[in-house]
């Protein structure tokens, strides 16, 4: 869901990516000397790693035997996201594998359950370059480039399959835990919704139609429940705000709030009531916790941090209290692992990397 944080946040399902970008690009610098990569007050995380070292890595999730990541990527010599593979724990000495075209933007990958295929969103056919950046004369947006289209491959990027073909926006998938589902965002009824699709694009059905964007769904553990982000406009004002921005390919991300809904569509209800910008939520293995990352402790500010909720919305706990980004968290199957991107322990200004870090309950 770039070459700077920024512009991960760019894209919606990217869009958030482009949030760290925003983030780390307005936030001071790390000290230049050797800090711990997790603070005291951090309990849950212990032996932290970081992955990655330059550039702007986002939106990392496990494979289903948790032995892999696979992730978007940008930065020296890579001007626009593309999709790599790395073996956890590794690294980054030169072991990730490119698997996207290297053409276009790419954003939101995935494993399939079997490791056999992969998943994630490009506009390659749109043409090799980069999409435009959109206007931020506006404020904080996103753009929603209708030239994505969702596909899959073999692990190695051979064997390109295109799944969509609609027009307009598609892209934010992910895979049920079975490999039967795919649940991903789409703007082919003329707003952004979720839809769910068989695993080879077939049987599509829409699962939201409130006004308003809801997206960046993974299904629960057991696959009968999806917890998303949404941003539903009330007052005319806002009403007419979201409208003219979507006419012209944009969102504005400044509150996101979490929403949990059976499989099909079914039972909405609302996680976070908080008024802040709420997204990449997933599920904790034991299907009753939901992680994310949030500005509620400062809804303007851009500092973003991790938190536990239950999906009824109550017990909430905050998980990083460093003082720039965090996001996009994923546990390993078991839950005694997290992946998530961070702007801490920067070499430069607007990096953003992989950190892995065993859970503490």
């Amino acid at each position: 869901m770039n070459v700077s944080a920024h512009r991960k946040a760019a894209e919606v399902c990217t869009a958030l990516a482009m949030l760290a970008l925003y983030v780390s690009a307005m936030a001071p610098l790390a000290a230049q000397s050797p800090a711990p990569l997790a603070l005291p007050s951090e309990t849950h995380l212990r032996s932290v790693r970081q992955l990655t070292n330059g550039g702007e890595n986002a939106e990392a999730y496990f494979s289903a035997d948790d032995k892999q990541l696979i992730f978007q990527s940008s930065g020296e010599g890579v001007f626009c996201d593309q999709i790599y593979i790395l073996p956890v724990g590794a690294p980054d000495d030169g072991r990730k594998k490119l698997v996207s075209t290297g053409k276009g933007r790419t954003t939101c990958s995935y494993f399939f359950p079997s490791g056999k295929r992969i998943l994630f969103s490009s506009t390659h056919l749109a043409g090799p370059e980069c999409p435009p950046r959109p206007d931020y004369s506006r404020g904080y947006v996103w753009p929603v480039y209708s030239s994505y289209d969702i596909f899959t491959a073999r692990p190695d990027g051979s064997d390109l399959r295109r799944l969509t073909a609609t027009p307009g926006y598609d892209a934010e998938a992910t895979v049920s835990r079975d490999g039967k589902k795919i649940v991903f965002t789409s703007m082919r009824d003329g707003d952004l919704d979720i839809y769910a699709m068989n695993a080879d694009g077939s049987n599509v059905r829409r699962l939201t139609h409130e006004l308003g964007y809801d997206g960046g769904a993974f299904f629960s553990p057991d696959g009968r429940r999806i917890v998303y982000r949404a941003h539903h406009p009330k007052s005319a004002e806002e009403i007419a705000d979201y409208k003219a921005l979507l006419a012209e390919g944009l969102i504005r991300p400044g509150n996101l709030e979490l929403w949990v809904m059976d499989a099909d569509g079914s039972n909405k209800r609302q996680v976070t009531s908080n008024g802040a910008a709420n997204f990449g939520p997933f599920w904790h293995p034991d299907g009753k916790r939901i992680i994310f990352a949030s500005n509620m402790a400062d809804p303007k500010s851009r500092n973003f941090d991790l938190y536990l909720i239950n999906a009824d919305g109550t017990g909430l706990e905050r998980v990083t209290y460093h003082p720039e980004f965090d996001g996009f968290p994923m546990f390993t199957s078991d839950g005694r692992r997290l992946v998530w991107a961070s702007n801490r322990n920067n070499a430069r200004r607007g990096e953003t990397n992989l950190f892995l870090a065993d859970w503490v309950e």
